[in-house]
Formats: C-alpha cells, structure tokens, sequence
C-alpha cells in the first residue's frame, strides 16, 4: 500500500481537524461558544426529549438566559404554532445524526459528576467530536464517488485535500460545527455515491439507501432535497437515466420498501409537531419564505456581501471540470450546469438570500460532494505539464486564500454579515487587528 493514498489523507486531514477544533473550543470556558445561533435550535431536540421530556421547550430561559450563555450569545430558536403552542423553529435532522454523541455524553455526565443538563461542558464537546466524524463520514464517501469516476488515487488526493481546505467546509467543520452543513455535506455524499452506484449497477439494496439518506437529508434541511436534481448528472448518459429508472420496475419491492421508510423517517418530524401543537405538520418559519420572483442569483455569487466565488473562488476554478464535460460528454455538461442553475436559482430566492452570520456563502457546503467530482474531472484532464501545473499551482494560492479568509472572519476582519465592497478592499490580505469590524461598523 502506498502511504500517500486517499485513505491516509483523509486520516490526516481529519487528525489535522481534530487537532484544530480541540484548540479552539476544549480550552477554559471557550466550549460555551459552540453553540451559536440556528445550532442552538438544530441541538435542542436532544435536550428537550431525553432530559426535560418537553417538546415545547420550557427549559429554554433557565438554560439559556440564566445558567450558560452571555447577552451576546442568546439565541431564541423558539417559534410558534397556529394555536399558539410553543415549537423549535428548526428540523430535527441534525440531533438525529448528533444523537450518539449526545447519549454518550449524557451517560459520561451522569459517571463523572458533570451536570446532566443536555449543556454542560461535556454535551457541547461531543458536538465537536460528532461533527469531525461527519466529516470523515463524508470525505470517505466523496473518495469512494471519484472512484465510480474513474479518477486516479493522487487526484482524488488532491480533490479531497482542497475541497476540504480550499473551501468553507473547513469552517463549518471545526468552527460553527454546531450548524446543519457538515451534517447535510455528509449524507448527500453518501447520497451522491449510492446513486451513482445504483445508477450504474441497479443493486435494490442501493435503493432503499438512497430512500432513507433522502429522509435524511430532508430532515436535516428540507431544502437540500434539490440534490434529487443532480441524479441525471450522476447517471452520466441519456442512456444510463433511462436504465436505472427502468431497473425500479424490477426492484419493485426495494422501491416500496424505499418509500417506506423515507416516509417513515420524515414521519418523525411529523410526529414532533403533533406531540408539540397537535397538528401534523406546520410551516415553522413564520413569515421567512422563498421569493421566487426576486432571486438574488448575482449576489450570492459574486457580491461582497457572501459572494460564493469571492469567498470561496476554489468553488469557481471547479466549474471549469464543465469545460472539460462539454468536450467529452455534453450530457454531463448540460445535467450538472442545470443542477447548478436550479439550485442557485432557489437558494438566492430565500428573503435572507445571504443566509445570517456566516463565511461564504454557507448554503453551498453540502454540495461539495459534486463540486469536488468536477474538480477531480478537471485535474483528471489536465495532462500535459503546463496544464497541469498551472492548475495545481491556481488550485493550492486557492486553498492558501480561504485559509487566510477563514482566518480573517475567525477574528472578524471580515464581518459574519455586513461586507461591503470598500471594506473587503479594506482588509484584503491584511492581519492588522486595527480593522476589526463589529456590530455594523
């Protein structure tokens, strides 16, 4: 076995994460900030169901205002149903996927004399632990979807290695892990590879996969159901579409028992809010809704409010694997470039299309598994020394840039929301503290 393989890189780069968030959040009282913002309402499920048998969240003044959290650091996930009964404004798809974690800190609480209040030191230290292993969960199935793809072991090294640092995956991995993306980045990773297996192979027990990852990723944000839409590209041909979905024909009972269960597991949303309102099913979100008539589709591209490419550019230069899909297999081409239109079509159409306090434009990170595919199909294809060359050299000033930006937002040179054009000029490769900006400087 050779000891650069994509195995032994991930193991590195995990270690590497690990190493990185202990530093940050295990010191002193710094694990109280582990919890910020939506992560507070992903979380409080957990809580909620095993500790305080209260799904409408009564604990949430005396665990938030008075025992653990500082003004700045309040967060109310709460929101309300029609009838006026209290609910968590979020889905419960993250503490599912957080719920070992959580059970093994409980059970660590209660042996070791920590408080077990569901927020004591050692329940926000699992979260960091739960979200590297997400992380490895989807790096592992991101190297085993460009090996369906043909890519050679030292490109899908490199692939993986710069999706991971070259991007805000990174951040949302050992920063703000308590948000739903590492969470999503790895169930549609593992999405991406079971149906490109499927799509190739027609196996039904890939399908009742695919079904039940599907429930997943619902669960954990609706909205990343619009990975359904990056089947045809997956399919890679006109021809392998039409077979695998002919194959449902023959795998009729992978395919009712796929149905089953994707209903099932998004049952369990269902049955939260019926135990939390009486009602089946509510729009938690209150007045907070897609336009659709008004995307911001520039914007959240190229603006310097959380342009993608701006922030994160590798996200850019991995576009260019279309250059090399329109040569070779136009099909591939027009399915990714639809996928990519649709999906920033409706991400850009939410009233808040920059999405909060974040780095980047956050909203991406669970598609990575694709946008690393046609990173690795560029690569692939840059044979000669030049090409390849430069786009080793365009690929690492890259990773250099976002580890640099992500340092800079760290440390709030760049703001988590109000970036405008003359200040990113202002602190454009700059470490110089003095241009700290807070609040709406």
């Amino acid at each position: 076995m050779k000891l650069i393989n994509p195995k032994s890189i991930i193991l590195l780069a995990i270690t590497i994460c690990l190493v990185v968030t202990t530093n940050i959040h295990w010191g002193k009282n710094k694990w109280q900030n582990i919890l910020e913002a939506d992560a507070k309402g992903y979380y409080a499920y957990l809580p909620a169901v095993f500790i305080y048998h209260d799904l409408n969240f009564g604990f949430y003044d005396s665990i938030e205002k008075k025992k653990y959290f500082n003004d700045f650091l309040i967060y109310d996930y709460r929101s309300h149903a029609p009838n006026g009964s209290t609910i968590d404004k979020y889905y419960c798809g993250t503490a599912i996927a957080q719920l070992p974690f959580f059970l093994t800190a409980h059970a660590l609480s209660a042996v070791s004399g920590n408080d077990p209040d569901g927020y004591s030191r050692l329940y926000l230290l699992l979260i960091t632990l739960a979200a590297i292993f997400y992380l490895f969960l989807g790096l592992w199935y991101v190297n085993k979807l460009l090996e369906l793809y043909s890519i050679s072991s030292r490109n899908r090294s490199f692939s993986l290695v710069a999706m991971l640092f070259g991007t805000n995956l990174y951040f949302y991995s050992v920063g703000e892990m308590g948000m739903s993306h590492v969470y999503s980045f790895a169930f549609i990773a593992l999405f991406c590879f079971y149906a490109k297996r499927y799509l190739l192979q027609q196996r039904s027990k890939d399908l009742l996969v695919i079904f039940a990852l599907t429930g997943m990723i619902f669960l954990i944000r609706p909205v990343n159901v619009l990975i359904l839409l990056s089947i045809p590209f997956l399919a890679g041909s006109l021809h392998t579409l039409r077979n695998g979905f002919a194959s449902l024909k023959r795998n009729i009972k992978a395919l009712i028992g796929g149905i089953f269960v994707l209903f099932a597991i998004i049952c369990i949303q269902a049955v939260i809010y019926k135990i939390s309102s009486g009602d089946w099913w509510i729009y938690s979100y209150g007045e907070e809704r897609f336009h659709f008539n008004d995307p911001h589709f520039i914007d959240i591209l190229f603006s310097y409010k959380k342009g993608l490419f701006l922030y994160t550019p590798l996200y850019l230069l991995a576009l260019g694997g279309l250059y090399v899909s329109f040569r070779k297999n136009k099909f591939e081409f027009f399915s990714f470039f639809f996928f990519f239109v649709m999906l920033t079509y409706v991400l850009s159409s939410w009233w808040n299309w920059w999405y909060g306090g974040s780095f980047s434009s956050r909203v991406y990170v669970e598609y990575l598994p694709l946008f690393t595919v046609m990173l690795a199909v560029l690569l692939q294809n840059a044979v000669t020394k030049p090409a390849r060359i430069i786009t080793v050299s365009m690929v690492v000033l890259l990773i250099a840039l976002c580890q640099f930006q992500t340092y800079q937002y760290r440390y709030y040179l760049i703001h988590w929301e109000n970036m405008t054009k003359e200040k990113y000029r202002n602190v454009f490769l700059s470490m110089d503290k003095s241009k700290v900006t807070t609040g709406n400087n």
